[in-house]
């Protein structure tokens, strides 16, 4: 089993708060521009979680990706608790990969892999794209 994710987190001032995340350095703030809101932090975890898995699975796939880039646009409730309503993930892979490859890999990402996007509601609209230029 794996170890427990272990978050510590220091109150600076209004909604600031500093710490550490797995020993990483992290700033959060409900009420800034410069550094992310906890909401922003955990769409910033499911980009990440699924960018990883899927690069991992071209890789292994032994595809030739020369770059990959996520971008991921989440909607929120008007009304609090303000939770992800609908989540919206674009890949972009450059290189001679394989469509089908591509588009395998986030489909395993999105249902098997991702722990990040697992631990959602099961209720938000979930999409996910991707274009290949190759």
């Amino acid at each position: 089993m794996d170890p427990a994710t272990e978050v510590r987190l220091d109150w600076k001032r209004g909604q600031r708060f500093e710490g550490t995340v797995g020993g990483a350095p992290i700033v959060i703030d409900g009420g800034a521009d410069e550094v992310p809101s906890p909401m922003q932090a955990v769409a910033a975890g499911i980009a990440g979680c699924m960018a990883i898995d899927v690069a991992s699975i071209l890789e292994k796939g032994r595809q030739p990706v020369e770059g990959l880039e996520v971008h991921l646009t989440a909607d929120r409730a008007q009304e609090p608790p303000r939770r992800f309503v609908a989540i919206r993930i674009h890949f972009r892979v450059v290189g001679a990969v394989e469509r089908s490859r591509v588009e395998r890999a986030i489909e395993l990402s999105r249902t098997t892999y991702c722990s990040a996007s697992q631990s959602l509601s099961k209720d938000i609209a979930f999409e996910t794209s991707y274009e290949v230029e190759g």
